[in-house]
């Protein structure tokens, strides 16, 4: 019997639905599926929160819509995994009305929360202990002493700093902890780059003053990005290595995708979670639903 292998996938707003088109096919085509494979969240955040961070996602969803996003997820025992992860936060942005909305709609035992700021996390934990709560990559955890020790607090996964993907020495040494490392296995950045926490800083301030203008001056910055780019990166996991993570006990894998193209995303599900002889036909599946979701939305207009 396949061990069961949890997939976490990015956008659960902005890609809805395609998102449940994949949850949906996986359920109706197992065998189209590697085996073993199962959704183990969804993560993001509602438009507009300022809790959020990794990146700036501004707009507003209402409470009505939030209810049925969140339960179309739930309903599939699909957690949603929210990224709270804004590294300016103050108390003052504790009581923050639609953030705490967010929070006790989606209070029910199933759903998830990724933190890196102390003075949020421990509001969080006390007002909401229901919740999952998960250590966040933009911690940037890099010393492997302090990972062991942050594996031993209180959280559900500690995801890995992706520089550390193909470090053999450290991923050894977490063996016995194995199954609460969430492997960010397709990130688009530069490996080592020195300025990524100063451009994690940059979104949390864009998100907290709803401003995305002017963009983070990176020098690796690129205005279009593919799926062929991650394979590039030094970081990038192939789905033939994902076997000598699996055996080692590493059953959690993170999908990038926040603020990337929707075919970026696509493809990125197909290529690490479809068979090699069905993705054609799963493709097709997800463009032709895709194509009737959008005509449904014409017609109802």
């Amino acid at each position: 019997m396949a061990k069961t292998v949890y997939w976490h996938l990015p956008g659960f707003c902005y890609f809805r639905s395609l998102n449940h088109i994949l949850i949906d096919l996986m359920e109706k085509y197992p065998e189209c599926f590697h085996d073993g494979y199962r959704i183990g969240s969804v993560y993001g955040t509602f438009p507009g929160a300022i809790w959020n961070g990794g990146r700036t996602v501004l707009g507003f969803t209402t409470k009505n819509d939030m209810v049925k996003i969140l339960g179309s997820y739930n309903a599939k025992r699909v957690p949603v995994r929210f990224t709270w992860t804004n590294s300016l936060l103050t108390e003052e942005h504790l009581q923050d009305t639609y953030c705490n909305l967010i929070m006790r709609l989606a209070d029910n035992g199933m759903n998830q929360v990724l933190v890196n700021t102390p003075v949020l996390e421990q509001y969080l934990r006390q007002k909401y202990p229901g919740y999952q709560y998960i250590s966040s990559t933009t911690k940037r955890i890099l010393d492997p002493e302090k990972l062991r020790d942050e594996l031993k607090k209180d959280y559900y996964m500690v995801v890995l700093d992706y520089d550390l993907n193909h470090n053999a020495e450290v991923l050894d040494s977490l063996s016995s902890c194995s199954d609460r490392v969430e492997i960010l296995v397709d990130e688009i950045c530069f490996p080592g780059c020195k300025r990524r926490v100063e451009h994690y800083r940059d979104e949390s301030k864009k998100q907290l003053e709803y401003e995305i203008a002017p963009p983070f001056p990176c020098q690796n910055r690129q205005n279009i990005r593919s799926f062929a780019d991650c394979k590039d990166r030094p970081a990038f996991i192939s789905k033939e290595e994902i076997s000598d993570y699996i055996e080692k006990g590493f059953v959690n894998f993170k999908l990038v995708g926040r603020g990337l193209p929707q075919q970026m995303v696509e493809d990125s599900y197909i290529y690490y979670l479809v068979k090699d002889e069905k993705q054609e036909y799963i493709r097709e599946c997800i463009h032709k639903r895709l194509a009737q979701l959008t005509e449904a939305r014409k017609k109802a207009r």
